[in-house]
């Protein structure tokens, strides 16, 4: 602890200000780390069928592999650290959590069973706690109010590249060497980029604030849970979560199955997909949240619904086509509004708890949203799954992920409604 403490905060840019050269390096890397952080996630997803072949596992087996070993403790610690964010250096706390992670996801391809996988997969998740609450908190302090959406969007890019990778060049290394050298040449690696966290500049917490900082309030924990907005802003983005999640985790497995595609292949057109496709969305997302957020106060969440719903239509149009070709093309553009939101949810939460509170408040958004979308949702996809006997009929699951445009509906009406709820409270200000 003593090591995460003993750093002098360097100032950041003011509101108004330029921003520095080393604002924008803190960005490239935390990106970067974001990027290994959903590859070494999602690496798995592409595996799922060798992996099914070796260990004879079921459908609900898998689910578990996937995201629920991951998510206990992800989602577990995510408040505690989020909590620790607030007090502690936070690049020294993203880059022990990426060694963490990366030494883990290697060490999976040595696993024997089920059980050995899902071990590893529980530490990657507790590695991986350290960087959203550390890395958002850390640039808002880096990026002035104006960009916030914008710097957390393009943080939030990682995702659709490190899913991209993870798809593309898990396929093709299982093609060629086999499963396990998926994890042995893209999980380690990782190991290497803590050093580059190390030279990010730490700023005052705070500093790209118009009104100056000031310190915890001492009831914390009731400043971010009694929020209504937030609460449809937590509720909301983690529907959001689970029909987007399911489009990186089960979608390969639904046209190899379907359509009897080879992995590789599947693994690099929904990698092209995730990667291109999340990016564009990603970016823009960002851009597009701050553009509503000039007109209305609620207006990052109102964009974020109308993604939600855009995403339905999508849904049915891929789980209706009688061809590959069919599930691809919408299925790039749901990537990109999938994964639209996720700046915008990190800027109002920084927004509405403010500098003191970030760590926390966005432990809380990333809990529930683990709990929702990638705890309970994969879990009930792989259970409906396996009760429509997709093992014997693959085209079973055209009706087990009808799921997921039913959660677009949800997270569509949650997050309106916490948009019109926080433009009343802006105007009864």
């Amino acid at each position: 602890m003593a090591l995460l403490l003993n750093d002098g905060p360097a100032a950041g840019p003011a509101a108004d200000e330029k921003i520095p050269a080393s604002s924008w390096y803190g960005l490239a890397v935390l990106f970067t780390v974001y990027l290994l952080n959903f590859l070494d996630r999602t690496l798995i997803y592409i595996l799922f069928g060798p992996i099914k072949k070796e260990m004879a596992l079921t459908e609900t087996q898998l689910a578990l592999l996937g995201s629920t070993s991951f998510v206990i403790f992800y989602t577990l610690l995510g408040v505690p650290f989020g909590r620790l964010a607030d007090r502690v250096v936070r690049k020294k706390m993203i880059a022990v959590g990426l060694v963490i992670w990366s030494v883990f996801s290697g060490l999976t391809g040595f696993m024997e069973s089920f059980t050995g996988i899902f071990l590893c997969r529980l530490m990657v998740g507790v590695g991986e706690a350290t960087l959203g609450p550390a890395a958002l908190s850390l640039l808002a302090d880096l990026f002035p109010t104006r960009m916030r959406a914008t710097a957390a969007a393009i943080f939030t890019a990682g995702v659709p590249i490190g899913a991209g990778v993870a798809l593309t060049v898990g396929g093709l290394i299982q093609r060629e060497f086999g499963w396990r050298w998926a994890f042995y040449l893209l999980g380690f690696p990782g190991l290497l980029f803590a050093v580059l966290v190390l030279f990010v500049r730490e700023p005052v917490r705070g500093s790209t604030e118009k009104k100056p900082a000031t310190g915890a309030p001492p009831d914390a924990w009731k400043v971010v849970l009694s929020s209504g907005t937030l609460r449809f802003h937590y509720f909301g983005y983690a529907f959001f979560a689970m029909a987007g999640q399911a489009l990186s985790m089960w979608i390969p497995s639904f046209i190899h199955k379907v359509f009897a595609m080879d992995l590789a292949e599947v693994g690099g057109y929904t990698g092209f997909s995730a990667a291109v496709g999340g990016l564009i969305g990603s970016v823009l997302g960002g851009l597009g949240a701050d553009a509503f957020r000039k007109r209305w106060a609620g207006g990052r969440m109102r964009f974020s619904a109308m993604c939600a719903a855009i995403c339905i239509p999508l849904w049915f149009a891929m789980l209706a086509a009688g061809s590959f070709w069919m599930v691809i093309i919408p299925y790039f553009v749901a990537m990109g509004f999938a994964l639209s939101w996720m700046g915008a949810a990190a800027a109002d939460v920084q927004d509405v708890v403010g500098p003191q509170l970030r760590g926390l408040g966005i432990g809380v958004y990333y809990f529930v949203v683990n709990v929702i979308g990638y705890g309970i949702g994969p879990v009930a996809i792989g259970r409906t799954s396996d009760a429509l006997g997709v093992t014997t009929d693959p085209s079973m699951m055209r009706y087990s992920l009808l799921l997921c445009p039913a959660a677009c509906a949800v997270a569509a009406v949650l997050l309106w409604t916490g948009a019109r709820r926080m433009e009343r409270a802006a105007a009864a200000a």
